[in-house]
């Protein structure tokens, strides 16, 4: 297998993967060819590698740098603009994580907070069985909340070396 064939193998596969991620192919393809990129790319060298248009492209590197794992990049005496992807991976996974908890899991606990102070009677079965299901759901949001900021904070040899610790 060609180096090209490889990039373009991965290219593929991590568009697959990136709808099992909650991402659209695209954007998924779009990330995972800036990130095997060795110069940052402009939108019409993506255009032709992933042959998809002009507007796709804009698009997704918007979200892409939306999401802090792209960023634009200015080439002095040039009028196009260009993009690379993060190269370091933790730093995407960080900046993935951070992502995700403020666009998934913080809007769920602010509802889980505001229907948690309903005003019904509860010695009524079904607002004891809500009550209690509201605050498991609170309890395991807020765990979850929890061990995702330990996790955007830690560095990387101390996250790993704790998660092999769990091993032993």
């Amino acid at each position: 297998m060609t180096l090209e064939e490889a990039k373009q193998h991965l290219v593929q596969a991590w568009g697959t993967l990136g709808s099992s991620w909650g991402v659209s192919r695209t954007m998924a393809q779009v990330h995972a060819l800036l990130l095997v990129s060795p110069e940052p790319m402009s939108t019409e060298e993506i255009m032709e590698a992933l042959q998809i248009s002009r507007g796709n492209v804009n698009m997704n590197v918007r979200d892409l740098m939306d999401w802090g794992i792209v960023r634009k990049i200015l080439k002095t005496g040039e009028r196009k603009e260009y993009f690379e992807a993060e190269k370091d991976i933790w730093k995407v996974a960080m900046q993935v994580a951070k992502e995700r908890k403020k666009r998934e899991l913080e809007p769920i606990l602010r509802v889980l907070e505001e229907i948690s102070t309903i005003e019904a009677d509860i010695t009524d079965p079904k607002v004891k069985q809500f009550a209690e299901t509201v605050d498991n759901l609170k309890k395991f949001a807020g765990n979850a909340d929890q061990s995702l900021n330990a996790i955007i904070k830690a560095e990387e040899s101390w996250f790993w070396g704790g998660f092999l610790k769990m091993f032993k």
